[in-house]
């Protein structure tokens, strides 16, 4: 019988996995609907997640699931949720003032979020004061691709290879997993060790702010201070690890919203490739169970075949301490 233990959040536990609907509570056979504005403008589309493994360990999956339909993150869920409001779906791979460094897992199928590895431990960013954690809510953009071998026109740098970041900066911290509707409001470009690595700036549609923020001016308006920390958060959050100050193209300087949809008009366009092409791209897995005439769509017997060599789902391991350490950096 299925049991709810008290952790971050309700999990509720079964013999071979764990369910998070999302919603106002984190109920037992409540279906996740993402919210609506009041104009119930927005496709309703209902998405829920599933545990694998261990939580803080390298086997720990997190799976997509829509109407019970086992689907990819990165392919199946679409990149509009209104398309004529440039409005976007968002996927959260880390809530806010959170340290574990997931992600969508590009080269398995079904791209379920993972935690990142490195040196074979699971990876947690560092506390730069005064900053904990993420600052905003990190994820990413479906149905994009930063091409690596394509040159981008405006920084001059190839793309990284992964779905491009989106920043959602309202007030609400969001939960793992959880798929929100966002309003663009700009962006900015970092380069990392040589690639392109957009950061898409972003507010909940359902965020009371949302109808006041249209434009990247507005951020400095309603949330000031928070342009000049983001900026700051990237460029230091891995000094602590021994690499550089990273670098931004445009000196730092966010580029507004009319830009940044171009922006993802481009990187959609470049998943568009990637998802028509005849034969998977190396280290990317396009395994989909939704998209018609894809090449990589799969049924529903070899998706839950994939589901099923995750590891079975266990209590979370404990967080070394360490990862609760302030450390204090400054620009040079």
């Amino acid at each position: 019988m299925a049991a709810f233990v008290t952790l971050p959040l309700f999990r509720c536990y079964s013999l071979n996995k764990i369910v998070y609907p999302f919603g106002l509570q984190y109920l037992r056979n409540i279906n996740y609907r993402n919210f609506l504005t009041t104009s119930q403008k927005f496709v309703k589309m209902s998405y829920s997640i599933v545990e694998r493994g261990t939580l803080n360990t390298t086997d720990y999956r997190l799976y997509f699931k829509k109407d019970d339909s086992l689907i990819s993150p990165m392919h199946d869920i679409p990149l509009y949720a209104d398309e004529a409001n440039k409005i976007v779906n968002m996927v959260v791979e880390v809530p806010r003032w959170t340290n574990a460094k997931m992600e969508i897992n590009l080269n398995e199928t079904l791209n379920p979020i993972k935690q990142d590895v490195k040196k074979e431990k699971v990876r947690f960013v560092a506390n730069c004061f005064p900053h904990h954690g993420y600052i905003w809510n990190y994820g990413a953009l479906p149905q994009t691709w930063e091409n690596p071998e394509v040159l981008d026109e405006s920084t001059g740098f190839k793309g990284d290879n992964d779905p491009i970041d989106v920043i959602e900066i309202g007030y609400k911290a969001a939960k793992r997993g959880e798929v929100l509707k966002v309003k663009i409001l700009g962006t900015v470009a970092l380069i990392d060790e040589g690639e392109t690595d957009w950061k898409i700036i972003a507010i909940d549609v359902n965020d009371p702010l949302a109808d006041q923020m249209n434009d990247i001016g507005d951020v400095d308006k309603h949330y000031p201070g928070l342009l000049k920390a983001t900026i700051e958060w990237f460029k230091i959050y891995k000094i602590p690890d021994g690499k550089p100050e990273n670098q931004f193209a445009f000196d730092g300087d966010a580029k507004p919203r009319e830009f940044a949809l171009h922006i993802v008009d481009e990187v959609h366009e470049h998943w568009k490739s990637l998802i028509g092409r005849d034969t998977e791209t190396e280290g990317i897995s396009c395994a989909n169970t939704t998209i018609e005439n894809s090449a990589f769509k799969i049924d529903g017997n070899i998706a839950q075949e994939a589901f099923a060599k995750s590891s079975e789902p266990t209590e979370p391991a404990p967080i070394d301490p360490i990862v609760d350490k302030w450390h204090y950096v400054h620009l040079k």
